[in-house]
Formats: structure tokens, sequence, C-alpha cells
């Protein structure tokens, strides 16, 4: 089976090559959040949508293999996609001085709805959720704003209304909400007295002015041939946490190379041994990118439909009563990029109802890239993003 990171990686980069194709400018988002909330589905899922969502965080090799398993098998393998998330809450979670970094899931049920104990307890294990009992019957809004309020809180006050106005109603059984907060200080800050106005092209004939932060370092760093690409790796303190831009060589190239991109090539590309240390001369915007995403459509593109589906999805193993249908995938996130370091978070919820170094490299990112930050221990994507409009 897949490592988490590898996981991650793999469904991080596959929802970004959706996106982009139906998204305009800045993409930005948190594939280890998105993942979370698919995870706490799974828990629970039965029949197609449980095939469905098993394939998302399941290799391509062991999707197939569970094709001939036994209900018992898939059982345990699922499970053990569980403990790995669990394992990884442990790991990120220990405390530090170097950086903030917080994942938190949390469950917002109708106080009147009788939601099986086995359920909660799994969501808890697993996924340190505990479950907030809300008035979605008599109270909707009221029940909104409080789930509103809550992810605000958890994200430094980054993400604000997850769930617009009339987005909930009284037939809303659960919210399953997920939370990722970074903010973390550059190993080496860019100082300020360097940043100069620059311009960023958004092709070839359009440029817009940025403030361009630059500094002159060593950087870990490789040249990508055969896409005509570069990519840089950007310590954040301690070296937990690093930022990896992905720079096209022409300023129109982005659009050229995502189809050769792969998440197995990301993998290979950012690990300790292809890369080397350079003396670089690093022009990066000072950027912030705030986006949202109902994500239904696009997670049914990716082979999610049923999950979603109002005559075929089914989650019996969260209640005793009828049915709960998946209604709402919903995912806002943030991200600030400057001289002292980052700071991006991201929400992610689902919502149920019944149904019912030799020379000096120069790295100008004066043009789109991507861009992504990864835990190093555990090699997963927690944020992934595009900048391509300032």
């Amino acid at each position: 089976m897949d490592s988490p990171g590898a996981a991650y990686t793999r469904f991080g980069f596959t929802l970004f090559q959706k996106l982009n194709k139906v998204h305009d400018g800045n993409i930005f988002f948190s594939p280890v959040g998105i993942s979370a909330a698919i995870g706490m589905l799974v828990l629970e899922a039965q029949g197609a949508a449980a095939v469905q969502l098993q394939k998302m965080l399941f290799s391509e090799k062991d999707a197939e293999s569970s094709k001939i398993k036994t209900e018992e098998n898939m059982t345990d393998k699922t499970e053990e996609i569980h403990h790995q998330f669990q394992e990884f809450l442990d790991e990120i979670g220990k405390p530090t001085n170097d950086y903030e970094l917080k994942i938190a899931n949390r469950l917002f049920g109708e106080k009147t709805y009788l939601f099986l104990q086995k359920y909660l307890d799994y969501v808890e294990k697993y996924y340190h959720a505990s479950l907030e009992p809300v008035d979605f019957v008599n109270a909707t809004d009221e029940s909104r704003k409080k789930i509103n309020s809550w992810v605000e809180s958890q994200t430094n006050e980054k993400i604000k209304d997850l769930f617009p106005d009339g987005s909930l109603n009284s037939f809303t059984k659960l919210v399953l909400v997920n939370i990722v907060y970074f903010k973390g200080q550059w190993d080496r800050e860019f100082k300020k007295e360097n940043t100069k106005e620059d311009e960023f092209w958004l092709n070839k004939s359009t440029s817009k002015s940025v403030p361009m932060m630059t500094q002159c370092h060593s950087f870990s760093f490789t040249f990508l041939e055969d896409l005509q690409a570069q990519i840089l790796r950007i310590p954040y303190k301690n070296s937990d946490l690093s930022m990896f831009v992905l720079l096209p060589n022409d300023i129109d190239g982005l659009e050229k190379i995502i189809d050769q991109i792969t998440p197995e090539k990301l993998i290979e590309w950012t690990s300790p041994g292809h890369m080397e240390e350079r003396n670089v001369t690093l022009h990066l915007p000072r950027f912030e990118v705030e986006d949202g995403y109902d994500l239904e459509a696009v997670l049914a593109a990716m082979g999610m439909g049923e999950a979603f589906s109002v005559c075929r999805a089914d989650y019996p193993g969260m209640s005793l009563h009828s049915r709960l249908q998946a209604q709402k995938f919903l995912h806002r996130s943030f991200v600030v990029v400057t001289e002292e370091g980052t700071e991006s978070s991201a929400a992610t919820s689902v919502g149920f109802a019944l149904t019912s170094a030799l020379g000096c490299e120069h790295f100008h990112c004066n043009h789109p890239f991507l861009f992504f930050i990864k835990h190093q221990e555990s090699n997963s994507i927690l944020f992934f993003g595009r900048f391509s409009s300032p």
C-alpha cells in the first residue's frame, strides 16, 4: 500500500489537473485536508460509494487487487488507511517552536438525530474529531454561523464563511469539517530592502507589477531537462517543512508541461538524492491567494460520482435511522507569502442531508509557476497551488 505521503501527493496532483481545466487564475488547496474529509467518509460508506472513496486513497495497483479481495480483507485495508492517518496526525502534531502547524477535524450533528456510537468512536480515534450537537432543524442559520466561527478560530481568522448563507437547511443532519493551518518563517528570510517592483508576465503579451523579493543563497535545486523547467526548495526554520517551486523556463510554459507531470515524478524530483545544492539568485513574488471550491463536481469527474448520488450514496454505518446522503463538499483556502515566511490555511467540509553550487543559478519567478508545501518526515504535501495571476 502507498505511504500516506505518496497517497496525498497522487490525490493532490490529480485534483489539481482537474481544477486546472475548469478554474482560471490562481489555484490553492490542501490535499491532506481534503483527504482527511474523504477518510471520514470512507469509515462508513458502503456499496459503490465505498469502492469509489477507497480508490481515491488506494494506489491503482491496490485498487485493482482489491477487486478480488474479500470484504473482510477490504475492511482491513481500509482500517490501515485510517491508522496511517492517525499516525500522521500524531507526527505533525508534535510540539515545536519553529512553526505553527495544525490539522483539526470536527463533526457538527443535528442534536435530535441518533448517530451510531461506533462511528463516533472511530472518527474520534483515527481523526481526533469530536461531535458537537447543533440545532439544524429550528436554528439552521445560527448553526451555520457556529460552524463558520469554529473554522475561523482554528485558522487564525483567515477562513471566513466556509458555509455561505443558505448553504445549509433543516434537512441537514451532519457536517464534517477539516482545517489545516500553517504559519512558518523561512530558514533564511528575504531582506525587505531587497524587495523591488518587477513585472510578472501572465502571458507573453500581458504583465502586472508585483513586489519581487530577492536573495542569493545556497538552495536545493534541479533542472528538469525534458520539461524545460526547474525546481527549487525553500526551507522553513528547522527544515521540517519546505516550499517547492516548479518554474517553467518559458513564460507560457506551464500549461504545456502540466500533462507531462505525474505524482510519481513529483516525488522523485523533490527527493533529497535528486536535488543538489547550488548558489541561486532567487526572485519570488510576495503574494496572497484566497480561493474556494465546491468540489462535488470535480470529485465526481475523478470517479466519485456515486459517493454524492442521491440515489446511490450509502452511509448506513453513521446512523440507525434512514440513510444519509453526502450533500456538499466545500473547500476554502488561503496563503500569504512574504519576506518573513508563509501563512496558509485550508478548510474542507462535507454536509450530509437526509435523502429526501558551482555557478550562480537564476530562479526568476516572473511568470506562472506551481508551488507546494511539503512535510519532510512524512513526505506529505500539505498545500498545493498554482500562482498565475497577481
